[in-house]
């Protein structure tokens, strides 16, 4: 099991996730066997103090995504629990999710029903979860567009009518209208102009602070997600394989895969250097590698590493990899 480690915060948990994995089945047809299911997560144990903003970092495919949409009750878990203070949740309510856990989507105009307006938008979570009456429901959405710095006018209009910057602040409206506690930020800015994106992260911090939010912060920008973030966990091939302090990941990592991303990540001024190792392909998921997954791509792997999974254990202060033969400082 990949377990994560406690930290030694004194804030309430946010959310604790014991053993959450999913295996995504592969049926037969009528003349054809079942073949064994893709594990796009491994088994996973992580705890989030409350207010605290995680990043999520991996390749595409590594499994973030699923991890996310498992914790809003989009997908079923194939095992493990959920609690979201201190309450274990399941897909069985979907309403107790929806009240405190909600997802900010990567593509902000797809994410919004083209057919309704603004308005019908923002009151869906206000009836469906809270079951407001109508004047209570008009003072909320005034009180949250002005929050997100939206004048009142839009409400009649459609999504298409809005910029990419707009219609993310659209959907991080929608998702401070059930009142969350916590909430998933899927490359909340992935899709939106470098301009436009310092405004979303100022208007994302602010936000937390007003309403006393914990962030799941999702992004392949290393630069954002370190600069966001108080603790950072990497995934590879469905597996935690580095958690640290944002501050210490990406300039002393501890897990070649982390050291990976880091000197892939484009920056100003330097040119981009030739990747230190022999294959660049994912293992595949419907035969995985025994040991680490990661062995394959790593110039330090050795026998142990081509049999043995390694644990995620501890090294150096608050920072811990799941790696026979870790980077040192």
């Amino acid at each position: 099991m990949t377990q994560t480690p406690e930290r030694d915060d004194q804030r309430p948990l946010a959310l604790k996730i014991e053993g959450v994995s999913k295996t995504f089945g592969q049926p037969g047809g009528l003349l054809q066997k079942a073949r064994p299911g893709v594990r796009a997560v491994q088994p996973v144990t992580l705890s989030i103090p409350r207010g605290e903003t995680l990043g999520l970092v991996g390749e595409s495919g590594c499994g973030k995504s699923t991890l996310a949409r498992m914790l809003v009750g989009l997908l079923e878990p194939s095992s493990g629990r959920i609690e979201i203070d201190g309450k274990a949740l399941n897909t069985g309510d979907p309403a107790a999710f929806g009240r405190l856990i909600q997802y900010v989507f990567q593509d902000p105009i797809s994410s919004l029903n083209p057919r309704k307006s603004i308005r019908q938008i923002m009151e869906t979570p206000l009836k469906r979860l809270h079951a407001m009456g109508r004047k209570d429901r008009e003072a909320r959405i005034r009180e949250i567009f002005d929050s997100v710095n939206l004048r009142e006018e839009f409400l009649d209009r459609y999504p298409h009518e809005f910029s990419g910057g707009q219609a993310q602040r659209i959907g991080i409206a929608r998702a401070l209208a059930a009142s969350p506690q916590i909430m998933i930020l899927d490359e909340p800015v992935s899709a939106l102009d470098v301009s436009v994106q310092a405004q979303v992260l100022n208007l994302l911090a602010r936000l937390k602070e007003t309403y006393d939010l914990t962030y799941i912060f999702i992004t392949h920008d290393l630069a954002v997600v370190e600069a966001v973030s108080e603790r950072i966990v990497v995934l590879y091939f469905g597996s935690v394989v580095e958690v640290g302090p944002a501050e210490n990941i990406f300039k002393s990592p501890r897990h070649p895969y982390t050291k990976l991303l880091a000197s892939s990540a484009p920056v100003v001024g330097r040119p981009l250097a030739a990747p230190e190792q022999s294959h660049t392909e994912l293992p595949d998921p419907l035969n995985p590698p025994p040991g680490c997954a990661f062995a394959g791509r790593c110039p330090r792997a050795s026998q142990p590493c081509r049999t043995i999974a390694p644990p995620l254990t501890p090294i150096g202060d608050e920072q811990f990899a799941a790696c026979h033969f870790p980077l040192e400082d």
